[in-house]
């Protein structure tokens, strides 16, 4: 999948299309899913065009990845969702559902998200 720049995503990140930030800072943006699966759903999504986590791991750089997954950490933090809990998700190609061509991570929580969950909870996230 390659990435398309006038992806929802970029759409977004380039203020064409309104969302409820959640965080910003100059390499991240996290915003609230416009159709929440849980009753806490956040996205969590990088500034730059990476089209999904193996070409965010591999093209991004050291710091960029590891400063991304220590924000998401912070976010989760910030939404006071340490103590119940969350659920990370990010899906990576067509296998996965991928819809939506830029990485992102899926803050999931509000719920028990448990085994039996997981296929209620997980059903129709197309990202």
């Amino acid at each position: 999948m390659a990435y398309d720049n006038d992806n929802i995503f970029a759409k977004i990140l380039r203020g064409e299309i309104p969302n409820t930030t959640v965080y910003e800072d100059e390499n991240i943006l996290a915003f609230n899913d416009i159709s929440p699966r849980t009753p806490i759903h956040v996205l969590v999504i990088p500034k730059r065009p990476y089209v999904d986590m193996d070409d965010f791991v591999i093209n991004g750089t050291p710091e960029e990845v590891s400063n991304f997954y220590a924000k998401v950490v912070e976010i989760t933090h910030q939404l006071g969702l340490k103590e119940d809990g969350y659920r990370l998700v990010a899906n990576t190609g067509k296998n996965s559902g991928q819809l939506v061509p830029h990485f992102h991570i899926h803050i999931m929580s509000g719920r028990q998200l448990g085994e039996a969950g997981m296929t209620a909870g997980m059903k129709g996230i197309d990202s």
